[in-house]
């Protein structure tokens, strides 16, 4: 009877621990398949050689470790010390923007010499991902893990200083760590760019996920507030 019992109990831990593995590996491989779909293709590394830690020893709750020859010492803190991003599609509200720091376990975090809100030029913000079963926006932990599902023409609002601007989604790509160029400036107009590392729960973390968005017209943003 007791060989009978531990055979059921080996049966069941076998599927269940099959389950488990599935439930980790299949949204990867879903994600994999429709970036190849949805994003453009990799743009080409423009810095070459090893990372500063093995993939085994990288520490991604640190923003200063996502792109290749990042200064740890530019991620100080601000004297402007944060904003906040809402993205209605994603169910996030109000999430907390800091200006410096690294710690992406606490909050979002805009990269270091990136234009603020509002401004001609990139503000560039890094929110951490992981499988997307345990999203939920008010852990930044999570809160990036269903940024893949925006597209062209959705909404992000941002309050920043007592002004809210909406900016509108227009381009969304993946990059290596080592194409920095998408934290480039461009002071054309004023853009959004929301980063985070894919495929979301892919341990590795090999590529980033970009999001592109620019200003909407001031005219239509306090019509969308007004409504």
């Amino acid at each position: 009877m007791d060989n009978k019992l531990l055979k059921i109990a080996a049966v069941v831990s076998g599927i269940s621990g099959v389950v488990i593995l599935v439930s980790v590996i299949l949204p990867i491989i879903s994600y994999q398949s429709i970036s190849n779909q949805k994003y453009p293709t990799l743009l080409n590394p423009i810095v070459q050689g090893t990372s500063k830690a093995t993939l085994e020893e990288v520490d991604y709750t640190k923003a200063s470790n996502w792109f290749a020859d990042s200064d740890d010492a530019s991620f100080s803190i601000s004297s402007v010390s944060h904003y906040v991003i809402s993205i209605s599609k994603l169910g996030i509200k109000k999430a907390t923007v800091t200006i410096g720091g690294e710690d992406l376990s606490g909050s979002l975090v805009q990269y270091p010499g990136t234009a603020l809100p509002g401004k001609n030029g990139n503000a560039v913000v890094f929110g951490h991902s992981i499988l997307p079963q345990f999203y939920d926006p008010e852990d930044y932990l999570s809160i990036f893990s269903t940024l893949p599902t925006l597209d062209d023409g959705d909404e992000i609002q941002v309050d920043y200083d007592g002004v809210v601007y909406k900016y509108i989604v227009e381009k969304m790509l993946e990059v290596l760590p080592t194409d920095i160029e998408v934290l480039e400036q461009d002071k054309s107009d004023s853009f959004l760019t929301l980063v985070t590392c894919v495929p979301p729960g892919h341990p590795l973390k090999p590529k980033r996920l970009i999001v592109r968005a620019r200003i909407a017209p001031l005219e239509q943003t306090n019509a969308n507030i007004s409504n």
